[in-house]
């Protein structure tokens, strides 16, 4: 039999009860019994509607879906392919027609021909109409005896919660000074680390603790049952929970009592009448159990407000209302002045700090421009001449500064100065070329002394003003400027913050427009469409290891540029291709910063990149620097750009009028160290008034997330006893990456040679492969920016050699590796196939896969 043979009785039965039901309900509550054809008349509609709903809801619900599908199939219909909300409607209107239930004959049977069942069925609804109705009656009464029991209860509350409290104060007095003596102290540890075995840390002394939250905090040793976002779990017990209990324990066992009481004879009496049973302290303790409950948690809130000393005296002084209650007003009245003193002292702390941070801080970042200044402004696209010019300005003077965003730019700059006659020397933190007679200089923007004078001096990339850890020593340049011209070279988004920070300035500016326009490639690119000229973009430097080995295996000679690479290797690169040696460029976006190329096109072999955090879309502004790369006055009269994807998108950032810079960052001053040195000594407490200091509007505080991550490993040692604050932060601040283990391992060792007075620790140098040459280059970097501090120059001058021998050799890597390359896996080092897009092999992955997998 199926299922739906077996739901075809079931629902007749239901549609049976349903009707009687609704006789009941028609019939109860008429004082004369109604004629059974009256019923009818009234009910007729219901009555021949109950079956079908009864009959369609529980076959639809009930019958598998199978059995639907064969039922329907043996009426003709067509189920294969169909969806399960087309099956369902097409069964139930089937059943519409299937063995219908005749509910009026059934009546008709039972009472038309039985007039004395129906009588027998008034009698009946009328006998349980009453009886609900007198039921009604006692629980409307229970319900009035009940309100006014706990009106009575909540009066006594509020007229003796001071006396409840007092019994609640003295009782727990005793059992805290019992668990002082008595029970072990433990180690402090997180209460949901069960694996560690608690240990005993000797005694509690009292002394120890100043209110009793503070004890509260202690580990009792038991472990307990808590329930947290929906889910229960074990930790170790402290005692808040163990004397949370306690409360709610005594006030549950106390307070009916005094409530039983205190309740009048008429309340005590109308609840016997209407419950028929006398008022208890279990009948209390349930009535009253939310009340209770309440009155439990503001007394251990109280509880916990409470100094432990005031407690502690309690226990030797027998409880009279009279005396106690005296005691805890003295004690209540000394606490809150006590608060007040504390509140008022802290009040005093932080007027004191804003003086303070007033004080270090104040005006040591509002502009102070040179009252015989002259500032010239070169704003807009990319490659447009705009350096050129100010360049131009800086060769023709007596003396000179060119302040570049990277050692490489200072480097192109000291060369092409040299080469055109004007002598100058270069200066950057890792490496000094001082040029006999030269009052040229050409250094990083991080190298600027704003006592030094020049007739001219160039800031170049200004728009680097809005970086969060670099900005401030474009800040610093532009507004602490000593020189009769100062040449500022920026971005179109750059101009208006420029303008409103020299407002007072005699103020030129000159604005630069492409001669040569660029061209947006409407056709996707593919590898296959690579020329000469071309420039390809991606976003990391294992991309343009691969794309690079790709490209020169097509046939063309390649220059590599990526951030990582030595500035001597990125010269070298760029020297091939300027002199057409390589054909084609594969680079990161460090190709935007400067670097004037004979470019015929952009092109952009992603869209997005990692920028630390996340992988994203690239800005409009990013998008531009980069593209603004193509074209070559006298060589390409048009400058092309190619995208993989997105087009329409791409062009549109390419298009777009970029937003304004809004802010730029601050950061230290050797004004700022000087001003807190008056009021502190450690360097810890910088970096917390650091973090609390308001920067005025228009600027962002730099983070000096690294410096602060630095000072950790030193912070209470001996090395940061042996150093002044500002040596001390200056080594914090040297310009490292310090995201390398390896460099904040060598960087930290320096630092406790140079305290101990001993002999420097030479950088770890390895040769295996590309990735160790290139972070052996950092590491002698990072001993050269120490060499150079601490005025070793003969040193540094055998380091530099060292590096640029470790330079060559990136350079010989470079060539094999674009001949050699081979995509591996990551974590194997496992070969990989040449069309594979992922960076590790199937094995690590599936590996790592069911490591992580959760069951």
């Amino acid at each position: 039999m199926g299922k739906l043979e077996s739901v075809y009785p079931i629902s007749i039965d239901q549609t049976k009860q349903k009707v009687l039901q609704d006789i009941d309900r028609y019939i109860e509550n008429k004082d004369i019994m109604p004629v059974y054809e009256t019923y009818l008349s009234d009910r007729k509609s219901y009555v021949e509607q109950i079956w079908m709903n009864v009959w369609l809801n529980k076959a639809s619900n009930d019958v598998p879906r199978k059995e639907k599908k064969a039922f329907l199939k043996a009426r003709g219909h067509i189920t294969e392919g169909t969806d399960h909300k087309h099956i369902n409607n097409l069964f139930r209107h089937e059943l519409r027609s299937y063995k219908p239930f005749d509910t009026r004959s059934w009546l008709d049977k039972k009472f038309l021909e039985n007039m004395q069942e129906w009588e027998q069925r008034y009698v009946k609804a009328r006998e349980v109409f009453f009886r609900r109705q007198e039921e009604q009656k006692l629980a409307h009464k229970r319900w009035i005896v009940q309100e006014k029991l706990e009106d009575e209860a909540n009066t006594f509350f509020e007229n003796s919660s001071l006396l409840i409290y007092l019994h609640v104060r003295y009782y727990m007095s005793g059992i805290i000074a019992s668990d002082l003596h008595n029970k072990p102290k433990f180690q402090t540890v997180e209460p949901y680390l069960l694996e560690e075995r608690l240990v005993e840390d000797g005694v509690f002394e009292s002394n120890d603790y100043l209110m009793v939250t503070d004890f509260f905090e202690e580990l009792t040793g038991d472990i307990h049952s808590t329930f947290d976002w929906a889910k229960s779990h074990y930790e170790y017990e402290n005692y808040y929970y163990r004397y949370e209990r306690l409360v709610l324990d005594f006030i549950f066992g106390f307070v009916p009592k005094k409530v039983l009481d205190y309740l009048s004879k008429e309340v005590l009496q109308d609840f016997s009448e209407s419950y028929g049973e006398i008022v208890n302290l279990e009948t209390l303790q349930e009535l009253l159990q939310d009340d209770l409950t309440d009155l439990s948690q503001a007394c251990f809130d109280e509880l916990q407000e409470e100094y432990l000393s005031d407690l502690l005296k309690l226990v030797h002084i027998p409880f009279d209302e009279a005396l106690h209650q005296e005691i805890f007003e003295k004690d209540e009245e000394n606490r809150e002045r006590k608060k007040a003193e504390l509140l008022a002292e802290e009040e005093r702390k932080k007027e004191e700090e804003k003086r303070i941070l007033d004080d270090i801080f104040g005006k040591a970042y509002t502009p102070s421009l040179g009252k015989q200044v002259k500032y010239i402004l070169h704003i807009g696209d990319t490659n447009t001449g705009k350096t050129h010019q100010a360049l131009e300005k800086m060769k023709k003077a007596e003396s000179g500064l060119y302040l570049a965003p990277l050692r490489l730019l200072a480097l192109e700059v000291f060369e092409k100065l040299n080469a055109d006659g004007v002598l100058c020397s270069l200066k950057t933190g890792e490496e000094e070329k001082p040029v006999m007679g030269a009052k040229h200089i050409s250094c990083t923007v991080e190298m600027f002394h704003e006592k030094d004078y020049y007739d001219v001096i160039v800031i170049d990339e200004a728009q680097m003003i809005a970086d969060k850890d670099r900005g401030f020593s474009w800040y610093r340049a532009i507004t602490k400027a000593n020189a009769k011209e100062v040449h500022i070279i920026g971005s179109r988004n750059i101009e208006k913050m420029l303008l409103n920070l020299l407002d007072e300035a005699d103020l030129e500016l000159y604005e630069y427009h492409r001669d040569i326009p660029l061209e947006i490639e409407l056709k996707e690119f593919e590898s296959k469409h690579t020329k000469k000229g071309d420039a390809l973009i991606c976003f990391s430097r294992r991309q343009v290891l691969e794309t690079a080995s790709r490209v020169q295996a097509s046939g063309h000679r390649v220059s590599m540029i990526y951030g990582s690479m030595p500035p001597e290797n990125r010269k070298r690169q760029i020297e091939l291709f300027n002199r057409g040696e390589t054909s084609v460029v594969v680079s990161t976006d460090a190709i935007g910063m400067g670097l004037n190329l004979p470019i015929r096109r952009i092109v952009f072999l992603e869209n997005e990149k990692f920028d630390g955090t996340r992988r994203r879309r690239l800005t409009s502004q990013e998008v531009k620097q980069i593209a603004g790369r193509a074209g070559r006055k006298g060589i390409y009269d048009t400058g092309k750009v190619a995208f993989t994807a997105d087009i329409k998108i791409m062009r549109k950032l390419l298009e777009q009028v970029d937003e304004p810079v809004q802010t730029f960052t601050i950061a230290p001053t050797s004004t700022v160290f000087e001003r807190f040195q008056k009021h502190y000594r450690n360097l810890g407490t910088f970096f917390e008034l650091w973090e609390k200091f308001n920067p005025p509007n228009g600027t962002k505080k730099a983070s000096l997330s690294e410096e602060r991550e630095l000072y950790e490993l030193i912070r209470d040692t001996e090395i940061e006893a042996r150093f002044s604050l500002m040596d001390l932060y200056g080594f914090l601040h040297l310009p490292f990456s310090a995201k390398e283990p390896r460099l904040i391992r060598q960087w930290l060792e320096t630092v406790e040679a140079i305290a101990e007075s001993s002999e420097l620790p030479d950088p770890l140098i390895r040769t295996r492969n590309l990735e160790e040459l290139e972070l052996s280059y950092k590491a002698i970097g990072l001993h050269l920016l120490f060499l150079y501090r601490m005025g070793k120059r003969t040193e540094a001058v055998y380091w530099e050699r060292v590096r640029e021998e470790i330079s060559n050799g990136v350079h010989d890597q470079l060539k094999d590796e674009i001949i050699n390359y081979q995509k591996k896996c990551k974590r194997c080092g496992k070969q990989l196939p040449e069309e594979s897009r992922f960076q590790i092999c199937d094995a690590c992955y599936h590996s790592g896969h069911r490591k992580n997998r959760k069951y």
